[in-house]
């Protein structure tokens, strides 16, 4: 079952990004690095609650 999660920009706090991940292979928090059009430039975004 894979569940819906919000990915949030560590540098200005707005959320960007919304995904799904499987929990049973992947149970940690997500962050990859992804564009932000607030802050325009890449930064690191992490899994919400």
């Amino acid at each position: 079952m894979r569940t819906r999660i919000t990915l949030e920009c560590t540098e200005c706090k707005n959320r960007n990004y919304n995904m799904t991940k499987d929990k049973k292979t992947h149970p940690e928090r997500m962050e990859t690095k992804k564009y932000c059009k607030f802050c325009r430039s890449h930064t690191l975004h992490k899994e919400t609650k």
